[in-house]
């Protein structure tokens, strides 16, 4: 078999779900900035209670680990912080899923991912920029890590042009990440 590719394992079935989802966290930090490993993938996912069965049956249970549905429909019953894996039982990569719920900047972003190639054939959804760089504040913000910090000031210099300068600075505010982008940014 050949090597398993971490977007196409879990974005691919989505995608052919028609599930809106986002590519975050450092996978769209590497495709907004610089490569770096990373053996996990970061999903923002609009997934309604009708969905889990379908959502169930396109990671196929011989290959992945997928939560029972139960359990999917009490973290889609989270208002906000709602959050489940699959795991592909080859490769031993693994999806961290996060239901948008009615948190605030998925709900800005989710209208506003971009839709990038993947090996030229297959159209993957990957967060605004502005959305991962406010998340990895908000992260290096409560647990101080460097490769947050790194990620932020990768994605600047590679793509700050490409940026909604006035939403970011709005989100920023509106987040209380003045002080931590203070601190990035003057690095």
């Amino acid at each position: 078999m050949p090597e398993a590719d971490l977007i196409t394992l879990f974005a691919g079935p989505l995608e052919r779900l028609g599930v809106p989802y986002m590519i975050t966290g450092a996978t769209a930090a590497i495709l907004y900035g610089q490569p770096r490993f990373t053996n996990d993938l970061d999903l923002v996912i609009e997934l309604r209670r009708d969905d889990i069965g379908r959502l169930r049956a396109a990671f196929p249970e011989e290959e992945f680990y997928v939560p029972p549905a139960d359990i999917i429909a009490v973290e889609l019953a989270r208002s906000q912080r709602a959050h489940f894996n699959l795991l592909h039982f080859d490769s031993g990569y693994k999806a961290d899923l996060y239901p948008a719920g009615d948190d605030p900047l998925h709900r800005w972003a989710l209208p506003r991912r971009q839709k990038l190639a993947h090996y030229a054939t297959e159209k993957i959804q990957v967060a605004p920029p502005e959305y991962v760089i406010l998340r990895k504040l908000e992260y290096y913000r409560e647990g101080g890590s460097s490769k947050h910090r790194t990620d932020i000031q990768v994605m600047l210099a590679v793509s700050g042009e490409k940026l909604d300068r006035v939403a970011l600075d709005e989100w920023i505010t509106r987040l209380g990440l003045e002080a931590v982008w203070r601190e990035i940014t003057s690095a």
